[in-house]
């Protein structure tokens, strides 16, 4: 009987993996144009709510749409709403939907929908990582906080085409968040039905251009078109696969192979050959991402000690960094907020414009008033996630502290979920590597990071002058005075050096002649639905 219980376990088992790792062994046919394109790494979850990572932003926004979409070059345009208007004081924002608007079983899109959503993303119970990132909407502080009920959020279905969004205070920047994954509609008859497992194949109603047909985990993601989208008709690419590829060098290899139209990102040690090789096929360009080291503000050495910060700040060549260590065409970062942010200027760090011997020097000077120097070397612990890059990176700049300072610094590497746990901790960290991609194109999408109690916010930082700027930036409707705020903010932060911008990013793909409709945008997004392939590729 034990045996037969133990069978029975595993036939149950088998059958429960058949279904969710749909198409493991063989790859589901469709008859049409297939897009390959490549994936860093699986998503943690096609839940709208419970996603964050950039390899879901990118399915979600295959499989999803909100109220506004972007443009192949990065321009707002209409998505699910066909218009909009926005009361004279900033605070009244009134959609109206497409009445073509449709999920992907048929069942048509109402605004009930929307509030519905957002009811979701900022319910306690659904512990959403972007709960927050719409806490500007009426309520939305006191939801999130458990004192006052969803209901209560301040969005309203007026009839099935009209929703109204009210606002605490303006927000210049609210239709950009309004394109993020997480305001999306949800479906609400299949989580009443199905729970948290209403985003696994099978279960999943979705309202984008495709629709997920299955998903092997560690493998393949793959999309069908979405016959009840409201622009099919304008839909050239019939399945999407989304190749969950780690290991940038096999990706490389199926590019090479003919298995990819587009990939994710290129090698390190092979950018320079595939420029050579491949140039009119390798898309780099300016990217809102920076990479950055980060300090444990809430404890020793660093805490209350910008001069040390500083000091190991100023020791980092940045320019030696990107042309010697990454070389993918990434640009030093004396600021927080990237350049090509939309109307903003980031300021640069007060050493800035010195020279690297100049810096150097500064930074001895910091580090001997801070009671360090060869007879008391500063001793710290550089953390970092498992990755050949991120070694090399944290090696070239342990050299560095080195070779300018003296400081001994021991390298600790982590896989990302226990670095990410340490890190929000603040119990074992002293330095950490860490980046932040933009969410929308506004420079608060950075700002915001750094503020006093942000989920975001790894280092711990705390100042009441930089959030008390932030506040007044919020409260602007003139977009200049909001500006000089936010770039004053960002003055107040540099001078604390809480982190250490390395690099900002630039966006890196191959892309097949054959792909039609690709353009370069700051924040790659690259929508399938925008994408075409030549006519001598349609049987691939």
């Amino acid at each position: 009987m034990r045996w037969l219980r133990v069978l029975l376990v595993l036939v149950v088992v088998a059958g429960a993996a058949t279904w969710w790792f749909y198409g493991a062994e063989e790859e589901p046919r469709v008859e049409g144009v297939v897009l390959h394109r490549g994936l860093g790494s699986d998503p943690e979850s096609l839940d709208p709510h419970k996603a964050r990572s950039i390899q879901a932003g990118d399915v979600l926004r295959d499989i999803g749409e909100g109220l506004l979409a972007y443009s192949p070059s990065g321009e707002l345009i209409p998505g699910v709403a066909e218009s909009w208007t926005v009361s004279d004081d900033g605070l009244t924002y009134t959609f109206k939907l497409r009445e073509s608007a449709r999920w992907s079983n048929g069942d048509a899109l109402t605004a009930d929908h929307f509030v519905y959503g957002l009811r979701r993303l900022v319910d306690p119970e659904t512990a959403a990582f972007y709960a927050q990132m719409l806490g500007d909407i009426v309520n939305t502080g006191a939801i999130v906080a458990g004192e006052r009920p969803p209901e209560e959020l301040g969005v309203e279905a007026i009839d099935a085409r009209t929703l109204v969004i009210r606002l605490e205070r303006p927000v210049p920047f609210l239709l950009s968040l309004l394109t993020h994954p997480s305001a999306f509609p949800v479906h609400p008859p299949s989580i009443e039905q199905h729970g948290d497992a209403f985003a696994r194949p099978g279960n999943l109603v979705t309202n984008g251009a495709f629709v997920l047909e299955a998903w092997s985990p560690g493998s393949l993601v793959s999309l069908v078109r979405n016959e009840w989208y409201w622009d099919d008709a304008s839909t050239a690419i019939d399945a999407v696969r989304h190749h969950v590829l780690t290991q940038e060098m096999t990706e490389l290899n199926r590019y090479r192979a003919g298995e990819l139209h587009i990939t994710g990102s290129v090698p390190p040690d092979s950018f320079a050959q595939v420029r050579e090789e491949l140039g009119d096929e390798l898309y780099v360009s300016p990217y809102l991402g920076v990479y950055y080291y980060g300090f444990n503000l809430s404890r020793p050495p660093f805490k209350d000690k910008p001069q040390i910060r500083a000091a190991l700040s100023m020791a980092v060549d940045r320019a030696v960094l990107v042309e010697s260590v990454t070389g993918r065409g990434e640009a030093p970062a004396y600021s927080w907020v990237p350049p090509g942010v939309a109307n903003y200027e980031p300021p640069q760090m007060s050493y800035a414009g010195l020279t690297q011997d100049e810096r150097n020097a500064l930074a001895r000077r910091l580090l001997r008033e801070a009671g360090y120097g060869p007879d008391n070397p500063l001793q710290i612990e550089l953390r970092y996630n498992t990755s050949d890059t991120q070694r090399r990176i944290a090696l070239a700049v342990q050299s560095m502290w080195r070779e300018v300072l003296g400081v001994e610094t021991t390298l600790i590497n982590e896989e990302f979920q226990v670095l990410l746990a340490n890190m929000r901790e603040r119990e074992v960290t002293q330095v950490f590597r860490s980046s932040w991609i933009g969410d929308y194109n506004d420079a608060h999408t950075f700002l915001s990071v750094m503020e006093g109690g942000s989920p975001s916010n790894m280092p711990g930082y705390a100042n009441e002058e930089y959030d008390s700027l932030m506040r007044r930036a919020a409260a602007q409707v003139d977009p200049k005075a909001r500006r000089l705020f936010l770039e004053e903010a960002e003055r107040v932060l540099l001078a604390e050096h809480p982190v250490i911008p390395l690099y900002f990013y630039v966006s890196k793909h191959l892309v097949s002649p054959e792909v039609v409709g690709w353009e370069d945008n700051v924040l790659d997004y690259h929508y399938s639905r925008h994408l075409s392939l030549a006519p001598a590729d349609a049987g691939r």
